[in-house]
């Protein structure tokens, strides 16, 4: 389980361990971590955002 005080990337949606959520590939960086190489804003440089997964 994940530390509540771990800080978000501006994409994440939500904590990383709140029920619901899953990885994505940054939109803004295509996963690669870098838009016009400089670490990507979206995302922190990880290439991943956290997203809420829809339910039926």
């Amino acid at each position: 389980m994940q530390q509540d005080n771990e800080p978000l990337n501006p994409g994440d949606e939500a904590p990383p361990d709140a029920p619901g959520v899953g990885e994505d590939i940054c939109r803004a960086c295509h996963g690669t971590g870098k838009v016009e190489g400089k670490q990507c804003t979206v995302c922190g440089g990880t290439g991943k955002v956290l997203q809420g997964i829809g339910g039926g």
